[in-house]
């Protein structure tokens, strides 16, 4: 049976569908429960969440579901930039509020990102089953302290080699991140030549390479791309853009119509808003900002002088400023209940297969 493997023996779920944990609001505790009670891993998304937030989500998760869940942070490190920089972007990112049709307000905001180790302490003292990371590797002793714990830990590898690196820091399982996925680049080692390796062929190179399980993430939206991963030696699948227009999806409506709507090719690379590599719809603001790209500050700096205007956005409903982050098969969501689209994705996983061992048959039919 194609949902009986090691991976979903460690999580302890039904079917090798992890629901990816973006942060920003995307991934309320309704979506993760619902993805979980349905037989996959549903992710709390909590990079941005401060302590106290996330022990509040993870409490609510609770009480939503009995089943495994997950909770994903970001490694980060602060970044630095000059005063002369900051100032400069800001009066850049002031040109839109003619646009946006308010003011922008850059005091009393924190350039830093959230205390990445007190977020870790709540995920250790709340015994989140699953902990999951991106941007980096937790040093060795937060890690050895979630094992002892009982904690799975799922690393994000976007190349072999960061992959090798995940396993011998001692995480149990990889997810293999290919570049039509959308959202942030996980990657993490600053030499990595090439961010750009699509899934097709960077999870047969991943699972030939390491012993752990390997989770295919990126342009995966339904039981076709499922049944290719798994074809490829994925143990399982993480899927992000696929959950994002789902009815419990906390992103605004505007934003999930612009992800149904979406065409094939109007997803792009940006750092416009973040300052670190991901991929979005295009729109108005990532095309003005290219003429500016040599004054984007580092992650997580620009992410937090960009928040007045994504605040602003959202607000006003203008996709033209929101970061619209979606993967390159955007146009394959569903508007549906999550719970309904974790069994679409099944249902048609063995769909597929019954097609494939069909024509296996059929090709081995003696002739006449």
């Amino acid at each position: 049976m194609w949902e009986t493997n090691t991976l979903v023996n460690l999580l302890g779920i039904k079917y090798p569908i992890i629901q990816a944990g973006m942060a920003g609001g995307a991934t309320t505790p309704e979506l993760v429960a619902a993805v979980s009670n349905a037989g996959g891993l549903g992710t709390l998304g909590a990079g941005y969440l401060s302590p106290h937030a996330i022990r509040e989500a993870v409490r609510e998760i609770r009480r939503l579901t009995d089943k495994p869940f997950a909770v994903n942070l970001m490694v980060t490190e602060p970044a630095s930039a000059d005063r002369d920089a900051i100032d400069k972007m800001q009066g850049i990112l002031k040109r839109f509020e003619k646009d946006l049709g308010e003011p922008f307000s850059f005091e009393n905001l924190s350039l830093d990102p959230q205390p990445f180790e007190e977020q870790l302490e709540i995920v250790l003292d709340e015994k989140v089953p699953v902990f999951s990371f991106t941007f980096g590797i937790p040093k060795p002793f937060w890690l050895e302290k979630l094992k002892a714990n009982g904690t799975v830990i799922i690393g994000t590898a976007t190349n072999v080699q960061e992959g090798l690196a995940l396993e011998r820091a001692g995480v149990n399982a990889i997810v293999a991140q290919g570049s039509e996925a959308g959202g942030h680049r996980g990657t993490f080692f600053k030499n990595a030549e090439n961010e750009g390796i699509g899934t097709m062929a960077l999870i047969p190179q991943m699972v030939d390479r390491v012993k752990l399980p390997v989770i295919a993430s990126g342009g995966i939206m339904d039981g076709r791309g499922v049944v290719a991963s798994l074809a490829l030696g994925a143990a399982g699948v993480q899927m992000g853009t696929a959950f994002l227009t789902s009815e419990e999806s906390g992103i605004h409506p505007v934003y999930k119509e612009a992800i149904r709507k979406a065409r094939d090719d109007q997803t792009v690379m940006t750092k416009a808003f973040s300052g670190k590599k991901a991929r979005g719809i295009e729109n108005q603001y990532i095309r003005v900002m290219r003429d500016f790209e040599a004054d984007i500050l580092p992650y997580p700096i620009q992410n937090a002088l960009t928040k007045p205007l994504r605040n602003a956005a959202k607000k006003h409903g203008n996709k033209e400023y929101m970061s619209l982050w979606a993967g390159q098969a955007a146009s394959l969501s569903q508007n549906a209940p999550a719970k309904q689209i974790v069994e679409n994705v099944v249902r048609d996983v063995e769909r597929v297969l019954g097609i494939l061992s069909a024509m296996h048959a059929s090709s081995h039919l003696p002739k006449a």
